[in-house]
């Protein structure tokens, strides 16, 4: 009683009366939950959910709970900066308790080992069910946002009772102390019921007056319900009870993050993840007329829409608009196969096989834009192409030629015979002639 009068949620008086009521409260039992040991990153600018289902030690007479008192959970988080995240714990009733909220002066590194919080706000309420932790984490500005923390595990410390803590005669009693209009107690209602109430009843003519609901119940934070036939924007049925959608959800199939159908304003659904999200990460692009972030093509790290790249993921290079395998010198892509198939001879790199597919490569200026030359006709005339690549010079009596040696003429320099062996011949008898004076053959 004194954690609710230290909330807020009780006054000095009625701290008092509650107190009188928990005199002959059974003996209170502790239940311990086994710690849930599924290690999960907590996402940037999202909310990180984990459920656990409690069963109140029901299996163990001496420890099991069935009517609440206050609750413990413990937590172990790693964060490299832990003043970004704020912790909230829901009840099975649907209670939520905020166990840490964010604080900009808190820059540890130490994260949380082992940390306890308590809660009194689910007081009264049944111990077994469905609690869900919710982690979320916002970035500051003093950290880098691609570090990203985790949370190790998690685990209940429930306090309460088996029994009721107060018995319904002292309730009754209560309740009778209490004014009324004529001092007439309130009637039994024998009228009829709202269509939503199941064939059990109800005590007034309204949804929220039945004692069991048709099809699904909502409950609000007041721990009042109202029985719809539908669960309500932001809730999903399950075994008729709407239960919260994950935060950024406005419609869903389930509580997870993955599990959205439309997005909350602000939000936008991610292709082929059901999960909605602020801004498009890395492979997605916004479409704006489906409100949702869609794939870029393969390949791609960032595009503007499914057909136009502008970032390429490693091991690819950007042609155009679009992102292709890179491949080595000479060679080139070939995306019917999927591998790199080797360049024209003449072409130093390409896009495709033929002569005309230019990427890089020398060009003689007689030829067309964009197509090769063979590295032998890249070299003037009276040359030829080295080893090291290299253009030399031919020996004198060659106009064309394949090395600097004289038997390496491809064609006789001018004045000469064209058949090689004769040129040879002449070459020979010219240099002798200007020794010794001879006639020509």
């Amino acid at each position: 009683v004194s954690h609710l009068y230290g909330f807020g949620l009780l006054d000095a008086e009625s701290m008092v009366k509650e107190a009188e009521r928990w005199r002959l409260v059974p003996s209170q039992h502790v239940c311990k939950e086994a710690p849930t040991q599924e290690s999960r990153t907590i996402p940037p600018g999202l909310v990180l959910r984990s459920v656990y289902e409690s069963t109140g030690c029901s299996h163990h007479p001496l420890q099991h709970i069935v009517y609440l008192e206050h609750v413990v959970i413990r937590v172990t988080i790693t964060h490299s900066h832990r003043g970004d995240l704020s912790v909230t714990l829901t009840s099975p009733a649907g209670t939520k308790s905020q166990l840490l909220a964010n604080r900009p002066l808190d820059h540890s590194p130490e994260g949380f080992q082992s940390w306890e919080f308590m809660t009194t706000h689910c007081w009264g309420e049944k111990a077994s069910g469905e609690w869900s932790l919710e982690v979320l984490d916002t970035p500051s500005q003093q950290r880098d946002k691609s570090e990203t923390g985790e949370l190790r595990e998690w685990s209940l410390v429930l306090y309460g009772t088996s029994e009721q803590p107060y018995s319904m005669r002292r309730e009754q009693a209560r309740s009778a102390e209490l004014p009324t209009d004529g001092d007439d107690l309130t009637e039994e209602y024998n009228g009829r019921c709202d269509p939503e109430c199941s064939e059990d009843g109800c005590e007034g003519p309204g949804p929220q007056q039945c004692v069991t609901c048709l099809h699904l119940f909502l409950k609000f934070k007041n721990n009042s319900r109202t029985c719809v036939s539908v669960c309500p924007v932001g809730f999903w049925g399950d075994r008729r009870r709407c239960k919260k959608c994950f935060s950024s959800c406005e419609i869903c199939t389930g509580s997870r993050s993955d599990q959205c159908t439309t997005c909350r304003a602000g939000h936008y659904l991610t292709e082929g993840t059901n999960s909605c999200t602020a801004s498009c990460g890395d492979n997605y692009f916004l479409d704006h007329d489906a409100n949702m972030c869609r794939k870029c093509s393969e390949n791609c790290l960032r595009c503007t829409s499914a057909n136009i790249c502008t970032e390429c993921k490693s091991g690819t290079s950007l042609l155009g608009n679009r992102c292709q395998r890179s491949c080595g010198p000479g060679s080139y892509h070939n995306e019917q196969e999927s591998t790199c198939e080797p360049c024209h001879e003449a072409c130093a790199t390409c896009a495709g096989k033929g002569r005309d597919d230019l990427d890089q490569t020398k060009q003689d200026p007689n030829r067309e834009e964009g197509e090769c030359v063979s590295k032998q006709d890249s070299c003037p005339v009276k040359t030829f192409l080295t080893g090291e690549g290299e253009c030399e010079a031919c020996h004198a009596s060659c106009d064309s030629c394949s090395g600097e040696e004289k038997s390496q003429c491809k064609t006789c320099a001018k004045g000469l015979p064209g058949d090689i062996s004769a040129c040879q011949f002449v070459r020979m008898c010219v240099v002798c002639a200007r020794l010794f004076p001879v006639r020509s053959p």
